[in-house]
Parts: C-alpha cells; structure tokens; sequence
C-alpha cells in the first residue's frame, strides 16, 4: 500500500487560469506514503529511490529517506528504516535471550535483512544461529545494501536457509535454545500469516524448543488504537500453547505508531530490572542504545486500556480465522498499489 510521488514545488494558490505555479526557490521533492489504514496515511519526503522490484514473494523497495536514512519498505510496508531499526531489532532479541539461562542455539524465522542475527551474535553464548527466510532475492539484497549487517552474514555461527520457515522446523530434528519469528506482518495474500497460527506455535514450534525454551514473535502495532489488528489475538493464541506469555511494546518513530512482541515459555520470566542489566553485561558485546533492564520492566507495563483488551481477547489465530493488518501482499487478487 505504499506510493512514491515526486511533485515539482509546492503550490502558492493563486494560479493562472486555474493553474497553480509553484513558489520560487523550491526544488523537485520526492515523498513515500504509506496507507496505515483506510483514512489515515504517513509520508515522508526522500532523498532518493535505491532500488524497487518484485520477488516471487513480495515487492520491494529500498528508500533513502530524508528523517529516517534508508528504510526497507516489503509489499508497501515499512521494515526497517536506519535510525531507528535498532528499538525493533533490540527489543525483538535481547528480552528472550537474557532471560534463558545459557541459550546457545536460535532459529530465527525471517530475518533477511539481517539486523535479528547481528543482535543475536553479540551474545557470547551463542553458539549456532539459523536464519531461514522464504525469499532468496530479500536476502541478497540486504546483504548488498544493508552494510550495517553484513559483519553479521560473513559470522561463521550464522547458517542462512532459504526455505518456508514451518517447512524447514519441520524438517530438523534438533532443539532451540530460543526461536524468534522476524516475520513480515500477516497481511492478506503475504507470505507469513500462517506462521502466527495456534497449530502452528502447537505442533511446530513448541516440540523444537529444548526444555526450558522461549519463542519470541514481533507481533504488529500495538498502539492504544492499532493493538486490536493483531496483537491481542497473537497474545491469546500463544496463551493456549504456553504457560507464560509476556506481551511488550515500544515507540518506533519511522513506524508511526507503537509496536508490540510477544515472548512465551513454559518456564516462568522471572527476572526483574537489575538482573536483566546484569545479564547484559556479562553476555552481550557492546553497548545497547535502547534496551536495559528499566526499559524491558517499562515495555512490558502495557496501558490500562491495552491490558483490558488482551484480558478480554478472545480470537485464536487460525488459518480459517486469521485477522490481518491493513494492506495487501503480492500475492493478493485485489491488490491495487505497488510499493
């Protein structure tokens, strides 16, 4: 649902014969707009276009932004963008990692861009990481484009799959330590909504965790309007799979909005602020800019109004029932705008 129109100045309104004329002094803008729902849309002016294409999956285009640096936008949504992706990416991984007490092998499901494995291999526990991602084409791309993670891909404990992620968990034997869905968000005709469903948390990530195990999914908006789209019934279907769920959300600029994750065990989360930042010190390689233990105590201290709708959500996310953000993937009949 995103567009890029250029226009040549801005209007002054006193036009001739009904033509305006642009102002003097203004050069040529470039803008991306967003439709985050059907009367509301987000837009900010660029500095150029890097890249727009198809995949067999999705559409994609890398944008150099004039607020945000260059931002990833996949099937007219906005990924990533560069000052800010890294209050999603730490807030995605560093949560479930720290509070496993020795997590040493993580898959993650999605992750192209690479951001996931570059926060996860700052862990000196970690010992073996999977990233499976669908769509071939994404990955190279960001391995070209997205300098910021290409030490991440070059790291000999990364093993990079391009398959389905269900396929390929399916296929494995082998335990995780922590399993982190970075998937693109379930819109309709998208790839990944079927990755969010109860049988799948069920059958197929549950008996791949090792004992003692966490799975993490970024979860949607998450904002005091937005959070019914998905977050609250990705929230009440992992309740049905797992004996503790903790749901969290974070501001992220480029978003436009709060974004919510939600982590789940069948062990208890118990630490509290000052163990977390403990762990941080002792685990992690360098310093975090947005996450520590405060942060996570306060990102996981959801709004009354939130609370009260997680409490009272009912829907459990099937493929028969599934609820979708708002937007159309490629692969959608009634698709009507291209990224």
């Amino acid at each position: 649902m995103g567009d890029i129109s250029c226009s040549n100045g801005i209007s002054n309104g006193n036009g001739v014969h009904g033509k305006s004329l642009p102002l003097n002094g203004y050069r040529k803008s470039c803008w991306y707009e967003e439709e985050i729902e059907e009367n509301l849309r987000w837009s900010f002016a660029l500095n150029s276009i890097l890249h727009t294409g198809a995949t067999l999956y999705q559409d994609i285009a890398l944008l150099d932004t004039k607020p945000f640096g260059k931002a990833l936008v996949i099937d007219g949504k906005l990924q990533s963008a560069e000052t800010d992706e890294f209050i999603y990416h730490e807030s995605l991984v560093h949560p479930a990692l720290l509070h496993h007490p020795n997590p040493r092998t993580i898959f993650i499901m999605g992750g192209g861009e690479g951001s996931t494995a570059r926060e996860i291999l700052r862990h000196k526990t970690a010992e073996k990481v999977t990233m499976c991602d669908i769509d071939e084409e994404v990955v190279e791309f960001c391995k070209s484009y997205l300098i910021v993670n290409r030490e991440a891909f070059c790291d000999p404990r990364l093993e990079l799959i391009i398959n389905d992620a269900r396929a390929e968990l399916e296929s494995r034997e082998e335990g995780y330590d922590v399993i982190i869905g970075d998937l693109a968000d379930p819109i309709e005709g998208g790839p990944c909504y079927k990755l969010y469903t109860k049988s799948f948390y069920e059958f197929t990530i549950k008996p791949r965790l090792n004992p003692g195990g966490i799975f993490v999914t970024q979860a949607g908006p998450a904002g005091i309007f937005s959070h019914t789209e998905v977050f609250s019934c990705i929230y009440n279907t992992l309740r049905q799979v797992f004996k503790y769920v903790v749901p969290f959300s974070a501001h992220i600029p480029s978003f436009a909005d709060t974004w919510g994750w939600v982590m789940a065990s069948d062990t208890p989360f118990l630490l509290g602020a000052d163990e977390l930042d403990v762990r941080m010190k002792q685990r992690i390689k360098g310093e975090n800019r947005y996450l520590d233990g405060k942060t996570f105590s306060s990102a996981s201290t959801l709004s009354k109004a939130v609370r009260n709708s997680l409490d009272n959500e009912t829907h459990v996310y099937t493929e028969g029932t599934a609820r979708f953000i708002y937007g159309h993937g490629h692969g959608s009949a009634h698709r009507n705008t291209k990224g």
